[in-house]
C-alpha cells in the first residue's frame, strides 16, 4: 500500500531514542511568497478519528479524508472491536490509511493490532513510555503515531525523544485520551511546530469545520484530526460536517 505520508520507517543503530529515517514532513519551503507575504502551505492531510460504522468510514472517505482512525480502546464512547469490524475495515479502499488508536495496552495486544492485514499504522494515545514506543516500533515493523497531550512548549520541544517522526499533539483534559472537543492552544500549538521542523506533526483538539481553517494557518501542522467535531452523536459521523471540514482545510491551503 502507498503511504505517501505515513511511509514505513527503520531505525539505525546508534541514534539518539531511535529516531526513524522518514521522509520529512511536508511544509512550505520559505516563510514569504514573491508578493511578499506568507507561503501558501502545501496539502495539509485529515485524519478522521473514532469511526464506528462502514456507512460513516465510507463518508469519510467520499468526504476526501487521507486516513480513518479505529478506537479499540473500550473505555471510549467510539470503542470499536477490530475483530468484529474486521470484514468492513478491509473491504475500505486500499490508498486511504487506516489506523488503530490504543490507549495503554499492553505490548502484545498492541503488536497484535500492529500486525492485522487491515490496519496500516497504529497510534498510542495513553501513557506508554518512549520505551514502550521504541519496543512496539521493533516487534511490529509498522508506522507509529505518538499522541501527547500538550501542556507546555517544554513538553512540546520534546517531542523527538518519543522515538516517532509523526507525533499527534492534543489537547490535556485530566482523566482523557483524547475525543473531548477541548481546544488545544493554538500559540502554543504553533511554536511546537515551528520548533520542531524535523517532525510531521499532526493537530487534533477541538478542531470543527468552522474553526479548522484558522487553526491551519496559524499552526501549519502536517495534518489534523477530527473526532467529536464532525459528530452528531458519539461515534456517529455527519456526512456534511465532514465534507466541510475538508474543504476548510483544503481552502486554507490556498
Amino acid at each position: 500500500m502507498a503511504l505517501d505520508h505515513l511511509p514505513r520507517f527503520r531505525y539505525e543503530k546508534g541514534m539518539t531514542h531511535g529516531a526513524p529515517v522518514l521522509a520529512a514532513p511536508l511544509e512550505a519551503k520559505d516563510s514569504s511568497s514573491s508578493a511578499g507575504g506568507p507561503a501558501p502551505l502545501q496539502r495539509v492531510r485529515v485524519k478522521i478519528c473514532g469511526l464506528t460504522t462502514p456507512a460513516d468510514a465510507e463518508a469519510a472517505i467520499h468526504a476526501g479524508a487521507d486516513a480513518l482512525g479505529f478506537n479499540t480502546w473500550s473505555g471510549s464512547r467510539r470503542f470499536l472491536n477490530l475483530d468484529q469490524a474486521s470484514d468492513w475495515i478491509r473491504g475500505l479502499p486500499t490508498f486511504v490509511t487506516r489506523v488503530a488508536l490504543c490507549v495503554n495496552a499492553s505490548l502484545e495486544a498492541a503488536s497484535a493490532f500492529a500486525r492485522l492485514p487491515f490496519i496500516d499504522v497504529v497510534q498510542l494515545h495513553g501513557d506508554e513510555s518512549p520505551n514502550f514506543c521504541q519496543q512496539l516500533a521493533d516487534l511490529s515493523g509498522r508506522p507509529l503515531i505518538r499522541a501527547v497531550r500538550l501542556e507546555s512548549f517544554e513538553q512540546g520541544a520534546n517531542l523527538a525523544l518519543w522515538g516517532t517522526r509523526h507525533v499527534l499533539i492534543d489537547a490535556a483534559v485530566a482523566g482523557a485520551y483524547g475525543g473531548t472537543g477541548a481546544r488545544l492552544d493554538l500559540d502554543l500549538a504553533s511554536r511546537t511546530v515551528a520548533h520542531c521542523k524535523g517532525l510531521c506533526i499532526t493537530l487534533a483538539g477541538g478542531l470543527d469545520p468552522d474553526n479548522v481553517a484558522e487553526a491551519v494557518r496559524r499552526v501549519r501542522p502536517y495534518a489534523v484530526d477530527v473526532a467529536s467535531g464532525v459528530e452528531s452523536a458519539p461515534g456517529r459521523k455527519d456526512a456534511s460536517k465532514m465534507r466541510d471540514f475538508v474543504q476548510a482545510v483544503a481552502g486554507a491551503c490556498v
